[in-house]
């Protein structure tokens, strides 16, 4: 039954349930096992059982590349529980494996097994061409063990390496990121600054524009006020008997015998 915790998309969820089905089916076999007598039929069962766990080991390789396929859209809290969750598959399956051997040991029909250290765990590897254990010397067993060993220390160091590499990478991108976030927030703030600008800008343009219809409404009254005046003086002067207008302050009306004098003058000359 697949763990409630755990969040999958269906097709992670079929293959979650297709392995834990093998591991029921192998924890199974493994009791049926020990009851069998017969050397012939003990082996029949551990090769079915070796069939499953290759089964497993597939399916284990399946579900952990959903797992990468989806990391991506996944929170690091569900990739996180699901990685563990396939670290547990791979572990349980290697005790089957560790049964298995056991098994063999027994029945002097034990094959040197190599595992890969690939994709961050070990997984069991049959070795197609590995030669029975009963036909090997104490040598060759040495021999065959030392090399598994070497094998498995250089999976290990570039296991190391590759972490290495992906912690650099991250460090990295860290790094960019952060210098990325500063300038957005510089951005930020310079464009928040022109805004204030252009709205101060804005505001003073619009007080210019009154103080200058101010300034024109001013000048219209002032050039009503002189035309005004000088309409006042024009027909003061023209009629300057008009009772309706007003003396001008400090523009007298002309005396009557200098206006005979200027008219006789006048007439003299024609």
């Amino acid at each position: 039954m697949a763990n409630p915790d755990l969040q999958m998309n269906p097709q992670m969820e079929q293959i979650h349930g297709e392995i834990r089905d093998n591991f029921r089916a192998l924890a199974n076999g493994f009791q049926k096992l020990d009851k069998i007598k017969d050397s012939t039929r003990q082996s029949k069962q551990l090769e079915d059982l070796t069939g499953k766990m290759r089964e497993c080991k597939r399916l284990i390789k399946d579900f952990d590349r959903e797992i990468k396929e989806e990391e991506c859209k996944n929170p690091p809290g569900v990739s996180k529980k699901l990685n563990d969750e396939k670290q547990s598959m791979i572990k349980e399956l290697n005790s089957y494996v560790a049964l298995r051997k056991t098994y063999q040991s027994t029945l002097g029909n034990k094959r040197v097994e190599l595992f890969d250290m690939g994709a961050g765990a070990s997984e069991p590897m049959a070795d197609d061409n590995a030669q029975m254990a009963s036909e090997m010397s104490n040598q060759e067993l040495v021999q065959a063990g030392m090399k598994t060993m070497d094998e498995t220390d250089q999976a290990i160091v570039r296991s190391q390496q590759v972490v290495q590499q992906t912690v650099e990478v991250g460090t990295q991108t860290a790094a960019n990121l952060k210098g990325q976030t500063d300038q957005m927030g510089r951005i930020v703030n310079e464009l928040d600054t022109i805004q204030f600008s252009i709205k101060k800008a804005s505001q003073l343009v619009k007080e210019i524009g009154r103080q200058v219809a101010t300034d024109k409404c001013i000048m219209l009254f002032l050039f009503l006020i002189v035309c005004g005046v000088i309409a006042i003086i024009i027909v003061k002067i023209v009629n300057p008997h008009n009772k309706d207008i007003r003396d001008i302050p400090g523009l007298a009306p002309p005396a009557p015998a200098a206006a005979r004098r200027l008219l006789a003058m006048a007439e003299g000359h024609f």
